[in-house]
C-alpha cells in the first residue's frame, strides 16, 4: 500500500457514519500513510487470531475476562514500560509486530477484535490515558490495554481523575468518567498524540502528516487543517499553509476572526 492509497481509505473512513466506521482498515491506514510500502498483514493475522480465541472462550468466561486475558495473555499485547515515546507505539503495524504500544493504539485491537466476536466493547477518552469500556451483565466495567488489560475499579477511576486536575464533582461521576467515545475519536487522539509528539521535537513534516490525518478522518473539522497549516508554515510551504487556512475556514466559521488574522498573516509572507 502506498501513501496515496492510504489516503483513499482515510477519505472514505471519513465519509463513513460512526456505526460503520472501519477501525483496523483506518488505523492500518495511518500508519502506511506515516511509513508507506509496509506489509500490513502481521496487523490482519493478529486480529483474526484474536476474534478465533474470543470465540473459544466465547460462554465461560465474562465478557471483560475473556477479552482481556485473549488480548494480554494469550497474545501478549502489552503498554511499553521501557520506551513509551517511542513513535512505534502510536503505529498499529509496528504494535502488531513487536506486541507493545500505547493504550490507544492496543485499543485498536481490543475494539475492533471484541466487536468480531460479539463482545460489546467502546473506547474512554480518559483524561491523560485511554481506555476500552465493556459491556457486561452487571454494568459496564473499564479495562486498561495499556497494563495487561487490568480491570480499573470505580475508586480507581476517580483517583486518576483528580490526579489529572478534574474537579471533585465531575471525578465521582462515574458515567462521565466512563462515557464511550467514537471509533472515529479514538483513532484521532492517536494521531493528536503524534502531531503533539512531532511538534515538539521539530518534526514539521511528522506534524504535517498526522494533522492531514486527523482532516481526512473528520472532514468536517476545520481544526486538523489549522494544525496542517502550521506545519507547513514551518516548513516554509507558505502557498499549502494558505490552501490549508482556506479550507479551514469553508469548514466553520467559529473564530473566524483568529483565523482571517492566521490567513492574512501568511498571505502576506507569500507576496
Amino acid at each position: 500500500m502506498t501513501r496515496d492509497d492510504a489516503v483513499e481509505v482515510l477519505e472514505e473512513a471519513g465519509r463513513a457514519e460512526d456505526d460503520a466506521f472501519p477501525l483496523l482498515d483506518a488505523a492500518i491506514a495511518c500508519a502506511i500513510h506515516d511509513h508507506p510500502l509496509r506489509d500490513p498483514e502481521p496487523v490482519r493475522v493478529l486480529a483474526r487470531n484474536a476474534v478465533a480465541r474470543l470465540g473459544e472462550r466465547a460462554g465461560g468466561e465474562s465478557p471483560d475476562d475473556a477479552l482481556a486475558e485473549t488480548m494480554a495473555a494469550d497474545l501478549r499485547l502489552n503498554g511499553d514500560l521501557m520506551h513509551h515515546d517511542d513513535p512505534a507505539n502510536t503505529d498499529v503495524i509496528a504494535v502488531a509486530e513487536r506486541r507493545r504500544g500505547l493504550s490507544a493504539a492496543l485499543a485498536v485491537f481490543y475494539l475492533h477484535c471484541g466487536r468480531r466476536a460479539g463482545i460489546e466493547a467502546r473506547g474512554v477518552d480518559f483524561p491523560g490515558h485511554f481506555m476500552v469500556r465493556v459491556e457486561t451483565p452487571e454494568g459496564p466495567v473499564a479495562l486498561d490495554p495499556f497494563s495487561q488489560g487490568r480491570l480499573v475499579l470505580p475508586s480507581e477511576l476517580t483517583r486518576r481523575a483528580l490526579r489529572a486536575g478534574l474537579a471533585p464533582h465531575v471525578a465521582d461521576r462515574l458515567d462521565l468518567l466512563m462515557a464511550p467515545v467514537s471509533d472515529r475519536q479514538a483513532l484521532i487522539r492517536l494521531q493528536s498524540v503524534l502531531f503533539n509528539r512531532a511538534l515538539s521535537s521539530g518534526d514539521y513534516q511528522g506534524a504535517e502528516r498526522s494533522a492531514l490525518r486527523r482532516a481526512l478522518l473528520d472532514p468536517e473539522d476545520q481544526r486538523p487543517w489549522l494544525d496542517v497549516a502550521a506545519a507547513r508554515e514551518k516548513q516554509g510551504g507558505l502557498a499549502g499553509a494558505l490552501e490549508a487556512l482556506d479550507r479551514a475556514r469553508g469548514l466553520d466559521m467559529t473564530g473566524e476572526t483568529g483565523r482571517l488574522r492566521s490567513y492574512e498573516r501568511v498571505r502576506l509572507r507569500l507576496n
